[in-house]
């Protein structure tokens, strides 16, 4: 017998027992994962000594993202079941929800996706059991070949370990890199619908407690996915595999092939600029944590320089109130401001400024003392007629932040790594992992700052995304799409040796975890001086032309 506190009470229980045994029949499809004595698990595991049992439904981000992979994984048995002779790839998509690829189609979308429906929901409902399966890689290989899962048998020649976990429902097997509810019948709420070449699955949000978010067409946004999904098509970097392949064959023109896409994109935005700079006057632009804004920023103005435009930078920092200000405004005390919230701002000042030097006037600007917490006086500014002003920030497209222009005179740019790459079909790679990639290597190249602080501050982080940034992004003119597909080859063994750090019995340890399970798969890019000094990448390893 071993001892297991469960539910503020200790149980005697015999070995080898289910944590999935020890809730209550009626109860068990309300939870997702658990964490056995810190570490998180899935609720079939047996329990092998003496531990402490929590667990988890879509309260918690291990449990939304365990909700989220069996959802592809029962919607891929619906495949399977029904039309094993298509392919279907995932990926993330507009709207918060994943967009599911119906290649080789020759069935009306419409009538798929309603026979899909139907399986998945009887799938559901019939409540059945999910099982971790532990095999070598040659029986992982003859599984995958019966399933005809050429995808994921090449990816296992990546893969370090010696033995495959898979997952089996009934006679299916499959493995999307996360961990699983341990039944179908957990999945109780989800949309199903024809979009495009495919089918949309939306479901609960761990950032919504546990609600599906409206389903928003983002235009702009989604006009910018499938440019990077047609570019991955064209140049074969679709996948882990194929990047790879690139790594170990052709290292330095994969690198200088993925830059000139950024350059395209650069190019197609100065364009845009100078065809309407008449009208132009002020250029905002914002995206999310480690979208390399600091890196665009120069190059956008070495791009309108070498057009004749010469944009002049002001920073938003400069009109941040003083705490005590903030702490008014917002009736707090100073230890619980929030110092991200738009009113932390002189909003009507940098209004009045900006209307000021846009309509020919010279304006003395503020700076912020970071070391006094205070505004001083800056420097006096008069605006060339023909030079537009550069602001970005977390607000930058927020139209309350510049209401005195009109909107004909301002070019909004959004910019956010827009990844179309998957581990194999059924597993995507996801975009807000790779921009915490990207800060964990920055943070402890230029701030001495560990994995694990990083970490800890992501989600305070991707809180003000949402709040902040998200809602303004289809007012965009433009998206710039800053993903590189070489990068996880860049930041692998950084990262690596960082997140190994983070002990299992840290709270860290489960993001950390999470991440290691796929940047192990990419073979390192060896030589970084194939990486241009102008580099978006040069932003969080260091070498940029653009540091001071």
């Amino acid at each position: 017998m071993i001892k297991v506190k469960f539910h503020d009470k200790e149980l005697l229980v015999n070995e080898g027992t289910k944590v999935l045994d020890l809730i209550d029949k009626e109860k068990q499809t309300d939870y997702l994962i658990c964490e056995i004595n810190d570490l998180v698990k899935e609720l079939d595991r047996p329990l092998t000594s003496d531990a402490k049992v929590e667990l988890f439904g879509l309260e918690h981000l291990e449990g939304g993202k365990a909700y989220e992979t069996t959802l592809r994984y029962i919607v891929a048995m619906a495949f399977h079941n029904l039309y094993p002779e298509l392919t279907i790839r995932f990926s993330y998509n507009v709207s918060r929800s994943i967009f599911c690829e119906i290649q080789g189609l020759n069935h009306h979308i419409s009538q798929i996706t309603e026979n899909i429906l139907k399986e998945v929901k009887r799938l559901v409902n019939e409540n059945l059991p999910i099982k971790r399966v532990t095999l070598s890689v040659a029986e992982a290989k003859e599984i995958y070949k019966k399933f005809n899962h050429q995808d994921k048998t090449e990816i296992l020649r990546f893969r370090p370990e010696q033995i495959v976990h898979l997952y089996q429902c009934g006679d299916y097997f499959n493995y999307l890199h996360n961990y699983m509810a341990p039944s179908t019948g957990c999945i109780k709420n989800f949309n199903i619908k024809p979009y495009g070449h495919g089918i949309i699955l939306q479901y609960p949000r761990h950032e919504l407690d546990g609600e599906i978010p409206h389903f928003v067409e983002e235009a702009t946004f989604g006009k910018t996915l499938m440019k990077a999904y047609k570019w991955g098509i064209k140049t074969q970097t679709q996948t882990i595999v194929d990047v790879n392949n690139k790594i170990e064959t052709m290292p330095r023109d994969f690198v200088q092939m993925c830059e000139a896409k950024h350059n395209k994109q650069l190019a197609e935005l100065g364009d845009n600029i100078e065809n309407d700079i008449s009208n132009i006057r002020l250029i905002c632009i914002a995206g999310p944590s480690s979208s390399g804004k600091t890196t665009f920023c120069n190059r956008l103005r070495v791009e309108l320089l070498s057009r004749g435009i010469k944009p002049v930078m002001i920073s938003m920092d400069d009109y941040y109130y003083t705490k005590p200000e903030i702490s008014k405004i917002q009736g707090k005390p100073i230890g619980e401001l929030d110092l991200e919230h738009i009113n932390t701002l002189d909003i009507e000042l940098f209004n009045k400024n900006l209307f000021d030097l846009i309509n020919g006037e010279e304006v003395a600007l503020p700076r912020y003392n970071f070391k006094t917490g205070k505004r001083e006086e800056g420097e006096k500014l008069k605006v060339d007629p023909n030079s537009p002003i550069i602001i970005e920030g977390i607000h930058a497209l927020n139209e309350k932040l510049t209401s005195s222009i009109p909107k004909y005179q301002k070019y909004k740019i959004f910019i956010a790594p827009q990844i179309e790459m998957n581990i194999d079909n059924h597993s995507p790679v996801s975009a807000t992992d790779m921009r915490l990639i990207r800060r964990i290597v920055r943070d402890m190249a230029f701030r001495n700052c560990p994995a694990a602080e990083t970490i800890k501050m992501w989600k305070s982080v991707r809180s003000g995304e949402f709040r902040w940034i998200y809602p303004h992004q289809e007012g965009a003119d433009f998206v710039y799409n800053s993903s590189l597909s070489y990068e996880l080859s860049v930041f692998r063994t950084i990262a690596m040796s960082s997140l190994k750090q983070i002990k299992v019995t840290d709270p860290e340890y489960l993001v950390a975890n999470r991440l290691i399970k796929y940047i192990k798969y990419f073979r390192p890019l060896e030589d970084l001086s194939v990486i241009p000094c102008n580099s978006l990448i040069r932003e969080f390893i260091g070498g940029s032309c653009y540091e001071l």
